[in-house]
């Protein structure tokens, strides 16, 4: 029987994960929802969630993966002994297949934005950056030509295996990424005025806080460590029997939420040098699409980048090609532990070789990322569906229903099915660790986090 593959290090299952669920919703969500929701009062009500709702639910991933030692639905089936609990898994992968087959798309517009920041074509004011945006984005073939590129690179990583494509990718570009975030927030908080968009973040407004705040901070905390879409669980399942699980989740939410406040130390100094007004400009809902999602980095930033670093020259420039960079990168990482459900899934269930797998996946998901690509902006009516695009349709099902019905599985599976004794086993790697936090795990587990993704399900649909 051919031997499992594993993570060669501590270090590359850290960086593995991590960039797992370090990705675009990082950068462009997370900023958006801080200026929105109070500034700091928002990173602290965000910072509870993750170790409340979105630890435990990374937690009993990891113990599914590991446990099993095989892909998301196989790992699921093994524990739930034959019962109808199997199910979750293959909903897991086919979470991750879709999301992958869309997020290339966007993916791909990374890589068209540094060429042409690099050739100079975002220089412009916020008008002719929105247009540019516009005109690319529907354009019929350029976007698709990204995307495979963009699916190519990725390709090429997972093809390589484990521990030779994916940790030895994720050490190169984690850090890498790390060093940009900090140059470009470095850059940023150096500007003139540049300390009111510090302030901003660091200073909390608790007057802005209610239940739509919290409600705002338990999705994104969902949201950003990729819960519930078979890449944790996946990953997992190449971790060594002495990973310390508890210590390595703690770990990886610890470097999510930094990256994410870098990103909002990148975005906010240089929003506020150009924007004094800012504050009253990301709170207008009228102007919510230039200030939240791909609106923020694809039409906002370039301009606020040229104007803000405008005193040197080319320096906006090069500010607008580390932050694309960084994007990329970000996206890879993410993309990457999508491509490996798929992948793993295939390779070990159809009993093809790994790379086989790969091209499957690769195909599959190229095919379908042309048809979300030729859907956006509603500009083809045969790709429009009850008046989204497929575009819309993926990003809709995959992120407002099946992410969060995945992690409510998921904490209920473990919490009341699964026997405890086995979660401990897993929790202390067979009694050798010390666990302090294994009833409040239970707990979160077993009610809180429940309960959260109920709320969150609720507030999305507009019940509550």
């Amino acid at each position: 029987m051919e031997k499992r593959a594993s993570f060669g290090s501590k270090l590359g299952i850290i960086l593995a994960t991590a960039g797992s669920a370090v990705g675009l919703g990082n950068v462009w969500r997370f900023p958006y929802m801080t200026g929105q929701n109070g500034g700091a009062a928002f990173i602290i009500i965000y910072i509870a969630c993750v170790f409340m709702l979105g630890l435990p639910c990374m937690l009993s991933e990891f113990i599914i993966g590991r446990r099993a030692q095989s892909n998301t639905a196989r790992a699921y089936s093994m524990l739930a002994n034959g019962s109808p609990w199997r199910l979750i898994g293959y909903f897991g992968v086919i979470t991750g297949f879709l999301i992958t087959s869309y997020y290339v798309v966007v993916s791909g517009w990374c890589l068209q934005y540094i060429y042409s920041s690099v050739v100079g074509h975002l220089v412009g004011d916020a008008d002719y950056v929105r247009t540019y945006f516009e005109s690319f984005s529907t354009h019929p073939w350029r976007p698709v030509v990204c995307m495979l590129i963009f699916m190519l690179i990725c390709h090429f990583i997972i093809s390589r295996g484990v521990e030779k494509g994916i940790e030895k990718g994720s050490k190169m570009m984690m850090p890498l990424l790390f060093i940009l975030l900090i140059v470009i927030a470095i850059a940023s908080c150096s500007l003139s005025g540049a300390g009111k968009g510090i302030s901003f973040l660091f200073n909390p407004d608790f007057s802005k806080v209610d239940s739509d705040v919290f409600l705002g901070g338990l999705g994104q905390a969902f949201y950003s460590l990729s819960v519930g879409m078979g890449c944790l669980c996946t990953y997992a399942s190449y971790f060594k029997r002495d990973t310390h699980l508890t210590k390595s989740a703690v770990q990886i939410v610890s470097i999510d939420t930094l990256i994410a406040i870098l990103a909002g130390l990148m975005i906010f100094p240089a929003f506020f040098a150009i924007h004094p007004n800012a504050p009253e400009l990301m709170s207008d809902p009228n102007l919510a699409s230039q200030y939240c999602g791909p609106g923020l980095v694809f039409i906002t930033l370039p301009s606020v980048f040229q104007q803000a670093f405008a005193g040197v020259p080319f320096l906006g420039e090069a500010v607008a090609i580390l932050f694309y960079a960084l994007l990329s990168l970000a996206a890879l990482t993410s993309l990457m532990s999508l491509h490996e459900v798929s992948t793993a899934f295939f390779h070990e269930e159809l009993n093809i070789s790994r790379r086989r797998g790969a091209i499957y996946v690769s195909l599959l998901c190229a095919v379908i990322g042309i048809f979300c690509s030729l859907s956006f902006g509603n500009t083809r009516d045969w790709l429009v569906i009850g008046g989204r695009s497929l575009f819309d349709w993926f990003d809709f099902l995959t992120g407002q229903i099946f992410l969060p019905m995945g992690g409510l599985l998921t904490s209920i599976f473990l919490g009341w099915y699964v026997p405890k004794q086995l979660i401990r086993d897993e929790m202390t790697n067979g009694g050798t660790l010390r666990v302090r936090f294994f009833l409040l795990y239970l707990i979160c587990v077993r009610y809180v986090c429940p309960l959260c993704i109920i709320l969150i399900f609720l507030d999305q649909f507009g019940i509550i």
